[in-house]
């Protein structure tokens, strides 16, 4: 539970100079509201990322558990690479994204929903240990309120492209994107976008030719791992680099309180996202006339 200070002093949440928990604005860098209303120093705690790595964790778990029970009769393991995977048509109801869902089906607002959801227990493993060696560096480097905007931005982008691609590249070897697509490497690309952009702003050059290394070895990786998204990789590594070099989320300048504001906003949308998913898939019915292909 977060807890409010009340009195004393805390750390500005921008500059992180010491403050009085009372003061309304930042007597360093003016920034209004430093302590967010006393819950500052409680957030603090939860780490640099203000606990969003915790989320994402247990948000990606909690929902891949919810897609293998709500199909759980047509859970079938084929090999290491798919082991435990949920039924399409389970990855469909919670908000899978790709050409079917976005053109055929009407749901573009899966493009959030599927960065949450994944394949298999390799696939949820994979995502999850980059995304928690990735993501503290992210937050270090821009905030936690410009993290969760920079993850949320490459999700969407990345599920956009691999929709319209799976549209307009179907058939065309190694180039066709998704009819049904998930899992969270697109805002892991984006991740990897946010320091290639960091990096080139800052002038870090060793740095950031270490970050091109390992963009270009997953991206690799990809071409040569069969049912890799690689549309989905690239759009969510633009997305992350180009929002990266926005005004507002210029890592040179201190984050305020209206990028947490929007962090709010973006995570309040993914989970209606999935809710949306969910109410529209009932409604129409899709456990009795929709069994996708992937």
């Amino acid at each position: 539970m977060l807890k409010r200070q009340t009195s004393g002093s805390c750390v500005c949440i921008s500059c992180n100079q010491l403050i009085s928990v009372a003061h309304p604005v930042c007597n360093h860098c003016g920034l209004k509201n430093p302590s967010l209303w006393g819950y500052a120093p409680s957030l603090r705690k939860l780490g640099a990322d203000f606990g969003f790595i915790k989320i994402v964790t247990w948000g990606c778990i909690a929902l891949y558990v919810a897609t293998l029970l709500t199909d759980l009769g047509q859970v079938r393991t084929i090999g290491l690479s798919r082991i435990l995977p949920p039924s399409n048509l389970s990855l469909l109801l919670f908000g899978a994204t790709g050409s079917i869902p976005v053109v055929e089906l009407g749901r573009w607002w899966t493009v959030l929903s599927a960065g949450w959801l994944h394949g298999s227990l390799l696939h949820i493993v994979f995502n999850l240990l980059w995304i928690r060696h990735l993501a503290p560096q992210v937050a270090t480097a821009f905030g936690p309120g410009r993290l969760v905007i920079i993850y949320t931005v490459a999700i969407a982008v990345g599920g956009m492209l691999t929709s319209l691609a799976g549209v307009f590249l179907k058939g065309i070897p190694f180039l066709e994107g998704s009819q049904l697509s998930i899992g969270a490497s697109g805002g892991l690309f984006g991740l990897l976008g946010a320091l290639v952009a960091y990096e080139q702003i800052t002038k870090d050059f060793a740095a950031n030719q270490d970050t091109w290394r390992l963009s270009l070895v997953l991206f690799v990786f990809g071409f040569l791992t069969p049912q890799v998204d690689n549309w989905g990789h690239l759009g969510g590594f633009l997305g992350g680099y180009l929002i990266s070099r926005v005004r507002r989320i210029n890592p040179r300048k201190p984050e305020g309180t209206g990028q947490l504001y929007g962090a709010i906003v973006c995570l309040f949308l993914t989970a209606l996202s999935v809710v949306a998913s969910l109410i529209h898939a009932y409604r129409y019915n899709f456990f009795d006339i929709w069994s996708p292909p992937i």
